[in-house]
């Protein structure tokens, strides 16, 4: 696994997480430190669900500290009215979503983590992250479809 590649996942984890630019580079930075530092890691072929536990408890340690977190960010779309409004609504729905679900999201389609590590990452089977992603994604269908009948 090349480290320069999986910086970026690792910041748009973090920044998914914080929702902060600045901290978000401070907790990937530090993830990277504690990795190269860690005498403890034997490599034995989990190095990417090893990373992103330590990015995961950097993240809630960095939560634990700062005692409120910014508004999200917006991010400017340009296109079509109806694609505005479709990731409008697809945006709502899964803000909706509990924080382990989004991150659940957010690992598996935005950095394409494979199912395996996602499931080392959060002490999951395989199968229990195929099932609640499954029971996810369902949900986000009913929300945007109940989004369409408004």
């Amino acid at each position: 696994m090349d480290l320069e590649k999986e910086y970026e996942k690792i910041y748009r984890y973090c920044y998914m997480r914080l929702r902060h630019q600045q901290w978000a580079e401070d907790v990937t930075q530090e993830t990277f430190l504690r990795f190269l530092e860690a005498d403890g890691y034997q490599e034995t072929g989990k190095r990417l669900p090893y990373l992103y536990t330590i990015a995961r408890n950097r993240c809630m340690d960095y939560c634990r500290r700062k005692t409120s977190l910014p508004l999200e960010q917006e991010i400017p779309v340009k296109g079509q009215e109806e694609k505005i409004l479709t990731l409008t609504d697809l945006k709502r729905a899964i803000e909706r979503l509990e924080q382990e679900e989004r991150e659940l999201i957010f690992l598996r389609y935005v950095n394409e983590v494979p199912v395996g590590d996602i499931g080392k990452i959060l002490g999951l089977s395989r199968f229990a992250v195929y099932r609640r992603l499954r029971e996810i994604l369902r949900k986000l269908k009913i929300e945007l479809r109940e989004e369409e009948g408004k």
